[in-house]
């Protein structure tokens, strides 16, 4: 699979973190599996342990998010992936517009390993959560370093402040699962 570079928000630059890579690791009739590494990460505010189930706002520390777009519409469906192992999905009907809560059969699995130079976070998102056919994709995070230091990473930024919801993002292809 494809490994997605990501670069940081000019506006919000980070402090001690240098690279972010992101990429899916697994997608079959039953997960979407996806992996984001952060190079630099000495300095990481890692979300606390709250055990699994939907939460808002997990933007507001260190998270992970996956914007999946289908071919056709104005539609899409956001996933937030905490550390924390809290999770969101909503749904959009056109650019930040119609948002309502998406649903997921299952929970979302949430991993973080820590390691002295740099930091693994693992997510698997329930296959039936990703909208059919084929779509375009963003693996996006915000990064919250200590003494509230918070980078942006995306693709690509075309605003002058952060923003996952601009086209510009969606970049990539989401494969079709494996075995269909």
């Amino acid at each position: 699979m494809q490994t997605y570079d990501l670069v940081s928000h000019a506006a919000c630059p980070p402090s001690r973190v240098t690279a972010i890579a992101a990429r899916i690791i697994g997608f079959d009739s039953n997960w979407l599996r996806l992996r984001w590494r952060i190079e630099g990460s000495s300095s990481l505010v890692v979300p606390p342990f709250a055990g699994k189930g939907r939460a808002d706002e997990l933007w507001k520390t260190t998270c992970f998010e996956l914007f999946v777009k289908p071919e056709w519409g104005e539609s899409y469906v956001e996933f937030n992936l905490s550390p924390s192992e809290r999770w969101s999905a909503y749904a959009f009907t056109g650019r930040r517009e119609g948002m309502a809560e998406h649903p997921v059969p299952r929970e979302p699995d949430c991993t973080i390993r820590i390691g002295s130079s740099f930091t693994i976070f693992d997510a698997a998102i329930p296959a039936a959560a990703i909208p059919d056919g084929p779509s375009s994709m963003a693996m996006t995070c915000v990064i919250e370093e200590a003494h509230g230091v918070k980078s942006y990473w995306a693709p690509s930024h075309n605003s002058p402040q952060p923003d996952f919801h601009d086209p510009a993002c969606f970049t990539a292809m989401l494969p079709a699962p494996s075995g269909t």
